[in-house]
């Protein structure tokens, strides 16, 4: 016949996630658990006081059953392992569709004036690493770096005013604009009129707005803790850094003295995305990992 099937269940510490889970070990059908994202220490700093409990009650018991646990990075494996889990690994991507591609003809490169940075994402200062951005604005500043840092994203815990306080505090009203987000234009077009796309990170599951930018042909800056890092450092589309603003200064100052070579790192990033990152592509690797699982 046609075979027993397989459940893609999408969600970290989610009752409903939890409760599809009982109902297919019910029917005896095999599931996959999909948390977008790692167990690592950082998530569960965040409400601790509510994920440490789901985690032991339910979270922990759902994986421990699962036919597989599906990653957004290879290297998400280590903290399942550490936590117990030993499903099998499916390693898939975030992608891009072709119609997310930017068009050729607005592949440019500025040759001189300040390097334009572009923060794309959701507002979330700690999550997301903004606090880090900021102060590695304005330790370049103060060194006389030529700068100009654009933040831009919902705003779905209030804390644009957190941004736009702290880059007041550090003295970064010329340096630093903060915007509201642009559901209209496709992403990668927004990208191609900045230099480099910055995605500071102190945990990232994977980061779809470093696609979208390789997509656009733009340098990167992203942190080792980016689920995206491997493949930036295997395009050589951009640098990789710690977590932490020293770091992040000392990479958008490589960037700038690299300048030169923006054209290519940014050719180098699109052609890897097209080849690797094509949803198409991700679905047949998926597809075949999923058909290991059940057979």
């Amino acid at each position: 016949g046609a075979g027993p099937g397989l459940l893609v269940l999408n969600g970290i510490f989610n009752p409903a996630v939890y409760g599809l889970a009982q109902v297919a070990r019910r029917l005896r059908l095999p599931y996959v658990m999909a948390p977008h994202g790692s167990y690592e220490p950082a998530v569960f700093r965040r409400k601790p006081y509510l994920k440490w409990p789901y985690w032991f009650l339910f979270e922990r018991g759902a994986l421990r059953r699962a036919a597989g646990l599906q990653v957004l990075d290879a290297r998400h494996r280590e903290w399942a392992r550490r936590r117990g889990v030993r499903a099998p690994i499916v390693e898939v991507p975030n992608g891009l569709f072709p119609g997310d591609r930017c068009p050729e003809e607005l592949l440019r490169w500025r040759r001189e004036g300040a390097m334009r940075v572009l923060y794309w994402g959701r507002m979330h200062v700690q999550h997301k690493g903004l606090d880090l951005l900021l102060h590695a604005a304005a330790r370049l500043a103060r060194g006389g770096v030529p700068l100009e840092v654009t933040l831009q994203g919902p705003d779905w815990h209030g804390e644009r005013r957190r941004v736009q306080e702290l880059a007041s505090r550090l003295r970064l009203g010329p340096v630093v604009r903060v915007l509201r987000e642009d559901f209209t234009t496709p992403p990668s077009r927004v990208m191609a009129e900045y230099d480099v796309v910055c995605m500071p990170s102190r945990y990232e599951g994977f980061g779809l707005t470093a696609v979208e930018a390789m997509v656009a042909g733009r340098p990167l800056l992203v942190t080792e803790r980016a689920g995206v890092a491997p493949h930036v450092r295997r395009a050589g589309a951009g640098v990789v850094v710690d977590p932490d603003a020293g770091a992040v200064a000392r990479g958008l100052e490589e960037l700038l003295v690299r300048r030169p070579a923006w054209p290519a790192m940014g050719r180098r990033g699109r052609d890897y995305t097209l080849r690797h990152l094509d949803w198409n592509v991700i679905a047949r690797g998926a597809l075949r990992d999923y058909a290991a699982l059940v057979s």
